[in-house]
């Protein structure tokens, strides 16, 4: 196998497979020097115990194969070094984009993130159905537009609270922002966790059925919310069909072809007709029906109501539902599969990755912000930050503000520990970060963009100090480090090196050419005939010596099906009827299992073993190639870079 092709994620790191599963009395002690640099016990073991599993990590042979894999490893790691290979920009980018994911996990509120994933999974345990009434205010708007729109949510509410139809209220014109709340009163249906904005679906999930929630702010404005239903979570299922195109602007012809259509699909289904094979040779829906009909797993809030509703009616596997309509047209549904809520430790990878994108995880990013606060002594002086308020122009909204105009104030606005961030910072983090905006407030957009700053710098220090805080994360970034260098280096000296030397590559053939042998092999012809009355007039045709393409044109005169003819070079194994005629010479009729069909076999040679050619062998070789100059590289790397290995120390590595 080419070595080359190995993942890059495999090497980085080389360790990082399984956990710790035991410790020598001294880390710090050396283990052995390599070139001169130091290997203690700690780091030794850190990375072999990752790399052998519980039943293997004992075993002397283990340890003793290890330490070979470790100083090799080592060995090139201490060549890209010397030849400044971890210098190199395009080293340090990739290795900040690792260190940038790496980081994550460790810049949020961890218990924070444990208590949303269990609130989530608790949520998903159940629908909830909700009406809302939306006043549009963006995230910036002005104080005194902000305020408009919390009184104006504030009438609505006191006119549903004193018992208007709430519904009817939000179809009213000029009431609710939601576009379609003039066809649906404002009803969202039913809908579950991490589906709604976070904000919205807290209230949602914390208002009484009937009651009618205090305004919740998101960034499409102000929201109140009335609760119209609960119930349990309803599961998730697998579902086909046929849909045929009906769309609201078809004409009235073409809309009743559509329905007619659909029921004569409809009836050939009721018939005995398969619903595969309905679905793939008339459904609208191309993409489905390459698949049978078949669409993605879904649960609440996925489908159209209408469809939702009709293939949650179905109540057995293989059941299908009659004729429906949506927005997009007719279908017939077909139940194949249903599940239910799966359990936390099933789900919470798939709750972590979505947590993670979901706006709920700005909670623990702002509870990590104001712990670290805490931990480093947070101090600021917003009066600082309010004299920006007089170098402020119109070129903000243009996002054309020049930091020079700040260049009078210099002063620290705050500090985190010793390390302090001064006006000028701030000054040149609005200028990098600026766009063009409606004009507003410059002063609000001012305070804005200083609370942004604040909360990059804190994180910007956290993710500083993580090498001191966690050592498994400093341990982390030098494998990934030092896997990087590995990958590099190796790719030149070998991977890379094995596939574009053709030279070398031949040169090694020429030398062990004796590694890659054919075994014997069989030139045979193999006819395959339709039946028995086929055959026969093939082995007439051959008795009278005539050539396979006389023969096939012959044969196929009515029907190309009759005769295929294959003649090749076949290695033994290869094929269960050459196997059989082994030996030169006719076979008699094989009847096939598989397709009923005659087979005869002419052997017309056996080959003697002997070397494939340098192209039939190329793969093997290319991969012998490669382990040949990794073994010379290793070896003069070991005469540039002495290895001595501390044997008693060696003792102690549990």
């Amino acid at each position: 196998m080419n070595n080359r092709i190995l993942s890059k994620t495999i090497l980085l790191p080389v360790a990082m497979l399984l956990v710790n599963i035991g410790v020598s009395q001294n880390k710090d002690a050396t283990l052995m020097t390599i070139g001169g640099s130091k290997v203690t016990v700690g780091e030794f073991e850190s990375v072999y115990h990752k790399n052998n599993a519980k039943e293997t990590a004992n075993d002397a042979k283990s340890l003793t194969d290890y330490v070979d894999l470790f100083v090799n490893f080592k060995l090139k790691v201490k060549e890209a070094e010397s030849l400044g290979m971890d210098t190199a920009k395009a080293f340090r980018d990739e290795l900040a984009g690792y260190r940038k994911q790496l980081s994550q996990p460790y810049l949020t509120d961890k218990d924070v993130n444990d208590k949303l994933l269990h609130e989530t999974y608790d949520r998903m345990k159940e629908d909830v159905r909700a009406s809302h009434i939306l006043v549009k205010v963006g995230e910036s708007a002005l104080p005194k537009d902000t305020l408009e729109a919390y009184n104006k949510i504030m009438k609505i509410r006191g006119r549903v609270i004193k018992g208007e139809d709430f519904n009817k209220v939000a179809m009213e014109k000029g009431v609710s922002d939601d576009p379609s709340a003039k066809e649906n009163g404002g009803d969202l249906g039913y809908f579950t966790a991490m589906q709604m904005i976070y904000s919205f679906e807290t209230v949602a999930y914390t208002t009484k059925v009937g009651e009618i929630s205090q305004p919740v702010r998101t960034r499409y404005g102000y929201h109140i919310i009335k609760v119209t239903d609960r119930r349990p979570a309803q599961g998730e299922l697998l579902c086909a069909h046929i849909m045929i195109k009906a769309t609201p602007n078809m004409t009235k012809e073409d809309s009743l072809n559509a329905y007619t259509k659909a029921t004569e699909i409809y009836s050939k289904l009721k018939a005995g007709g398969k619903f595969d094979e309905l679905a793939q040779q008339y459904s609208d829906d191309k993409q489905s029906a390459k698949k049978g009909g078949e669409l993605p797993w879904f649960g609440t809030n996925k489908m159209p109501a209408e469809f939702e509703k009709a293939a949650f009616a179905l109540k057995n596997k293989g059941d299908y539902s009659e004729i429906m309509r949506t927005k997009y047209g007719w279908h017939i549904i077909k139940l194949l599969d249903k599940r239910g809520l799966a359990s936390f430790d099933e789900m919470k990878a798939e709750l972590k990755a979505k947590v993670t994108k979901d706006s709920r995880a700005q909670v623990g990013r702002e509870s990590l912000i104001a712990k670290v606060k805490a931990e480093y002594k947070f101090k600021e002086n917003t009066k600082l930050r309010d004299e920006f308020y007089k170098v402020m122009d119109t070129t903000l909204f243009e996002g054309k503000w020049d930091a020079a105009k700040a260049k009078a104030l210099n002063k620290p606005i705050f500090n985190l520990n010793d390390k302090m961030y001064t006006q000028t910072d701030f000054a040149n983090f609005i200028s990098a970060h600026q766009s063009k905006r409606p004009k507003t407030d410059a002063n609000m957009v001012v305070n804005q963009m200083y609370k942004q700053f604040v909360d990059e710098s804190v994180i910007a220090y956290e993710e500083s100090r993580l090498d001191t805080k966690y050592p498994e994360f400093k341990s982390l970034m030098q494998e990934y480090r030092d896997g990087i260098l590995l990958f590099e280096l190796t790719d030149q000296k070998v991977w890379s090196k094995a596939v574009k030397d053709t030279t070398g590559s031949k040169e090694y053939y020429e030398k062990n050419k004796t590694k890659y042998m054919w075994e014997e092999r069989a030139d045979a012809t193999i006819y395959t005939c339709g039946d028995e009355k086929e055959a026969a007039k093939v082995r007439s045709l051959m008795k009278k010596k005539k050539s396979d393409k006389d023969i096939i044109a012959e044969i196929n005169k009515d029907s190309q099906l009759n005769l295929n003819v294959d003649t090749k070079i076949f290695n033994q194994g290869e094929n269960e009827f050459v196997d059989k005629n082994w030996n030169p010479g006719t076979s008699i009729d094989i009847k096939s299992d598989k397709d009923k069909k005659v087979v005869i076999v002419v052997t017309n040679k056996l080959l003697k073993p002997e070397p494939k050619s340098y192209t039939e062998a190329k793969g093997m070789v290319t991969a012998d190639y490669q382990n040949y100059l990794e073994k010379e590289w290793i070896s003069s790397l070991k005469s540039k870079y002495p290895v001595s290995i501390d044997k008693a120390v060696l003792a102690t590595v549990k």
